[in-house]
């Protein structure tokens, strides 16, 4: 799709979200357009239901179908198999980035951080769908400083049941930080603290 259309779509699905993982979604991407959400099994959403925006304020709805095969279960643990409760949270960073690309920002996406996490529940393998609810509080192009960043609030719902709540999780969007030369050395191939 072309980049004006990607910034205008409100639904996204699995063969979409695939193709942005992969850097194909968008076939004139703009200069210093290097956003991707991470490539299966890490993928954390099936499906992007809805996603609006109000100033800068937003909202986003994604799904993602429990597979009773999924990688987690076959390690985490053995013989007692749950999704790991940091798997929802990297979901809702997952899809605050997206929103903030979405929203127009250039770069790529890192995690910042959350204030808080509460889990009161859990995901099995017979479970059938988690869904993620979330409230963009504030979405802030940093023109300046070449980045942008996005804070919201996220519910998580097993099959109906809310599970985990994250408060004020925060991702950010950064120009010229991507290691597209992977194994290589090159000046992004160390990690340690951003400069960006």
């Amino acid at each position: 799709m072309k980049y004006t259309e990607f910034l205008e779509q409100n639904q996204f699905t699995f063969e979409n979200l695939l193709a942005f993982s992969y850097g194909r979604l968008i076939e004139d991407p703009p200069e210093g357009f290097d956003a991707q959400l991470p490539a299966p099994p890490f993928l954390m959403i099936d499906r992007i239901l809805s996603i609006e925006k109000n100033g800068n304020r937003g909202r986003i709805v994604a799904e993602q179908d429990i597979r009773l095969d999924a990688w987690y279960f076959q390690c985490h643990f053995p013989g007692d198999p749950v999704q790991p409760g940091c798997l929802c949270v990297d979901a809702v960073w997952q899809l605050v980035g997206f929103y903030a690309v979405w929203s127009g920002a250039l770069g790529a996406g890192r995690a910042l951080g959350c204030e808080e996490v509460v889990f009161s529940g859990q995901i099995r393998p017979h479970n059938k769908v988690a869904r993620y609810e979330i409230d963009v509080l504030r979405y802030r192009d940093l023109k300046q400083a070449g980045s942008s960043i996005a804070i919201a609030d996220g519910n998580v719902f097993i099959d109906g049941e809310q599970i985990t709540t994250v408060k004020k999780a925060r991702a950010g969007i950064f120009k010229g930080i991507t290691y597209k030369d992977y194994p290589n050395h090159s000046p992004n191939s160390l990690g340690g603290i951003s400069k960006a």
